[in-house]
């Protein structure tokens, strides 16, 4: 240990432990402490890496101005550097899914199609080729992007997209747990949105007592509330364009914990999401065409 601390340095020793049981947090043990220790390896150690490049050049500088040895400088420096590297993860310049394997995780649901006609997978899917960036992270690891013809128009209108104001119906039998519709629709292609996941319902699942999470929907259009004991086929709302959103779609995924105790939304554990009664795979890919096999109740 102290070789390691004489060649890097107190500060480059104490980032590079914590990236070390991070990584070892998210491959070995999964769960919460692997959703905790992929935030700090997405945040966290970049930042105190590139405080560490910082203090070390300006050691370096430092070094040089007093005519001192500066040979032993480099090796904290390059550290350093590597362990900021981990800002590629955060802007998915490399795009690294959340590093767990569908078949260890527990429970999956199996569920409706939130809708009465076709929708096309917008992303969805177990990577990140079919499914970036929600693979990317933990909370969304298995989540789905879904809209309908007509979409990715690049108009500023809402009624330019199918999708706008469809309804959305219940995929499963659940309590309501959150209901909120007071958010503004905002201009396709726009930034101004107040919350990610604007308006929304989250339902807490009978069978499993999981957490099913529907987003991005109308202002004013959400027809539960807390409390409600829905069936799957029930109506819930309808699409809207509320939250962090490029254009109309709805934005569903599965996840272990209580979206309404979490201290930030992606701190959770993301759960697999499944489809029945549709004439496409059980979990749909990126482009997928996929109509229900049932009627609207």
């Amino acid at each position: 240990m102290k070789r390691i601390i004489q060649a890097f340095g107190y500060l480059g020793s104490t980032i590079l432990t914590a990236a070390l049981l991070s990584w070892i947090c998210v491959f070995l043990i999964n769960g919460l402490p692997g959703v905790y220790a992929w935030m700090a390896l997405k945040f966290i150690i970049p930042m105190l890496g590139f405080v560490g490049v910082l203090l070390n050049i300006f050691l370096i500088l430092v070094s040089i101005i007093k005519k001192n040895r500066i040979s032993d400088k480099w090796m904290p420096l390059v550290l350093c550097t590597v362990l900021a590297s981990h800002f590629f993860l955060t802007m998915n310049i490399i795009q690294l899914a959340y590093p767990v394997r569908i078949i260890n995780v527990h429970p999956s649901v199996t569920v409706k199609w939130p809708f009465s006609e076709q929708a096309i997978v917008g992303w969805g899917g177990d990577s990140t080729d079919n499914n970036l960036p929600h693979a990317t992270w933990p909370s969304e690891r298995w989540a789905y992007d879904l809209v309908m013809e007509p979409y990715n128009t690049g108009s500023t209108s809402l009624e330019d997209y199918g999708i706008w104001k469809q309804k959305v119906l219940s995929p499963v039998s659940g309590t309501v747990i959150a209901a909120f519709d007071d958010e503004s629709d905002i201009v396709p292609g726009t930034e101004k949105f107040i919350s990610m996941e604007g308006n929304h319902v989250y339902l807490r699942i009978d069978a499993t007592g999981t957490y099913l999470l529907l987003n991005h929907l109308k202002q004013d259009s959400v027809t539960v509330a807390v409390g409600d004991h829905v069936n799957a086929g029930e109506v819930l709302g309808h699409v809207g364009n509320s939250g962090s959103t490029s254009e109309p779609h709805l934005h569903i995924h599965h996840q272990r914990q209580d979206p309404t105790q979490t201290l930030l939304p992606i701190l959770a554990e993301g759960l697999p999401l499944y489809f029945e009664d549709t004439n496409a795979k059980a979990m749909p890919l990126k482009g997928t065409e996929v109509t229900p096999m049932r009627n609207e109740p």
